[in-house]
């Protein structure tokens, strides 16, 4: 017996309004029905997967965190670097080209909780983005296989 896909991943919200616009705002993420568990929920659209919002006491654990892939990850780079919540310190800095090519950013939402923002070709970002980048083999010494990592299965 096999998992066949991911279907959703949940996080806190300290604030579930203000955790709703910000996955809207920056990611254009939509509202769908959600079931009432008792507490405040909102179950989001992620194409063709969820996010699931919970309004429950506790912090964000450090190092979780949930990947998505953006269109337009230069827009969403401007816009969280605009809003503050870029992450440097978690991982050294926020924002990587790993090898195979693929760019990885990082940042919080108002909870806390940690997001990596993942775009398949790092050499197609603009040059601002790309003065902000750095190389993650510059940083760790990359094996063979290392180089052939992707985050972007076919």
């Amino acid at each position: 017996m096999a998992a066949t896909n991911l279907n959703h991943v949940s996080v806190i919200a300290r604030h579930l309004d203000e955790s709703i616009r910000f996955y809207e705002e920056l990611f254009g993420m939509e509202r769908v029905p959600t079931p009432n568990f008792g507490f405040p929920v909102q179950w989001l659209r992620v194409g063709r997967l969820q996010l699931h919002l919970f309004e429950r006491p506790g912090e964000a654990p450090v190092y979780h965190h949930l990947g998505l892939t953006v269109d337009d990850f230069a827009a969403v780079y401007r816009a969280a670097k605009a809003r503050g919540v870029l992450d440097g310190t978690t991982f050294g800095h926020h924002l990587y080209e790993l090898p195979g090519k693929n760019a990885q950013l990082y940042l919080r939402d108002p909870a806390g909780n940690l997001i990596e923002v993942d775009y398949p070709d790092a050499t197609e970002l603009p040059a601002d983005v790309r003065a902000d980048m750095r190389r993650l083999a510059d940083r760790y010494p990359q094996s063979e296989e290392n180089l052939r990592a992707t985050l972007f299965l076919a």
